[in-house]
């Protein structure tokens, strides 16, 4: 039986010293997303922008898990999906870009220039989510803060170009977006602030859909309160998402293991 062993070599002397600290915090928020179960196997993306070049993102070669992922792994491609570096994966493994993926990825970054990182999972409660006709519900102090979320209606595997504008229309310029039977979109200006977006959604997610399965009555708090709230959680009332989290999280990860900085 044949092996297919990943040994790749180190891009860390091939890209500048700010490429290469993105891509420990990219694969880093890989290993996050799988730490905290919202990977789906092979699936999805997350794509952060290559600091001091116009028109290129790292995102991850379809066809590793999110727990293999390393600095070293990841592929740069362009707005158009050309692939400007990638690295030797042996001659048994041979892994390119998910289609879907850089669509989706790709739009968000040419229409949103001040956003770097975008998150897109495909998690249960995400999923089931996704699937209510009545959306997030400003349940609890967590989902108040998505008061503004986004909603983009399921027109089928995101493959063809001409989906960007409906996509990037209906994120606007908010930070969340929910894929309506289909999951979950965070962005962020940092990659810890879109993880903090994406693990608060999924927080929400599974606290709505907890609420509703006891089967009782849903308490609700006024709509004057809930604005409140919501004006509590944006920029100018406290610091930055992730500010302070990130390099928690990165320790996190240096614990559970340190392979994603290679």
């Amino acid at each position: 039986m044949m092996k297919h062993e990943l040994k790749i070599s180190s891009m860390q002397d091939k890209v500048s010293e700010a490429e290469w600290e993105a891509r420990v915090d990219l694969a880093a928020c890989y290993r996050l997303v799988a730490h905290y179960g919202m990977s789906d196997m092979v699936a999805n993306h997350i794509s952060l922008r290559v600091p001091g070049e116009d028109g290129s993102f790292l995102i991850n070669a379809y066809g590793l898990l999110y727990e293999e992922i390393t600095a070293s792994s990841l592929l740069k491609i362009d707005h158009d999906g050309n692939i400007l570096s990638q690295p030797d994966f042996g001659p048994h493994l041979s892994y390119g870009v998910n289609r879907a993926g850089f669509v989706i990825h790709s739009a968000i970054h040419e229409a949103r220039p001040e956003v770097d990182c975008v998150i897109h999972t495909h998690s249960w409660p995400g999923m089931a989510l996704s699937s209510l006709d009545c959306g997030l519900l400003p349940l609890n102090q967590t989902s108040m803060r998505f008061l503004k979320i986004g909603y983009h209606d399921y027109e089928g595997v995101v493959l063809d170009l001409s989906e960007k504008e409906s996509l990037c229309k209906d994120l606007g310029n908010n930070e969340a977006l929910i894929l309506r039977n289909h999951g979950l979109l965070t962005v962020g200006r940092t990659i810890g602030e879109a993880f903090n977006w994406m693990h608060r959604l999924e927080l929400s997610c599974r606290a709505q859909l907890a609420a509703m399965a006891c089967n009782a009555p849903l308490r609700y708090v006024s709509k004057e309160v809930q604005e409140a709230t919501y004006k509590q959680y944006q920029p100018g009332t406290r610091r930055p998402y992730g500010q302070m989290e990130w390099p928690a999280l990165l320790r996190l990860m240096d614990r559970v293991d340190p392979s994603y900085r290679t």
